[in-house]
């Protein structure tokens, strides 16, 4: 994320998953509901406790991360786990044995 606009729509679809007004979210964090619509419009410029207060009532952590980095963080919801590249010790012991019982199924 790059821009408060970007920031404005994170929160709203947060909200949306948790089924959250901003009169509830206000409330939770301990803000103006005025506050809370200045944030979720992506226009209105806020303090950084303030967003940390709001982030952590909708279950998100901030992190600052190096400049270029932030393009390896999948989106919320795009991730797929994939299957990794390096067998582990178990895995490549299976496929041996695996071998070894389909060539003494041959013989």
């Amino acid at each position: 994320m790059r821009s408060l606009p970007d920031i404005a729509a994170l929160l709203r679809n947060r909200m949306k998953a948790l089924s959250l007004t901003q009169s509830e979210l206000g409330a939770r964090t301990g803000l103006s509901r005025r506050t809370v619509t200045s944030m979720l419009s992506g226009e209105g410029d806020y303090k950084v406790t303030t967003l940390l207060a709001v982030l952590d009532r909708l279950g998100y952590e901030l992190a600052i991360v190096p400049k270029g980095a932030a393009a390896g963080l999948a989106q919320e919801g795009s991730f797929t786990p994939t299957v990794p590249a390096v067998k582990t010790r178990v895995q490549a012991a299976r496929e041996r044995l695996a071998a070894r019982k389909a060539e003494a199924d041959k013989s």
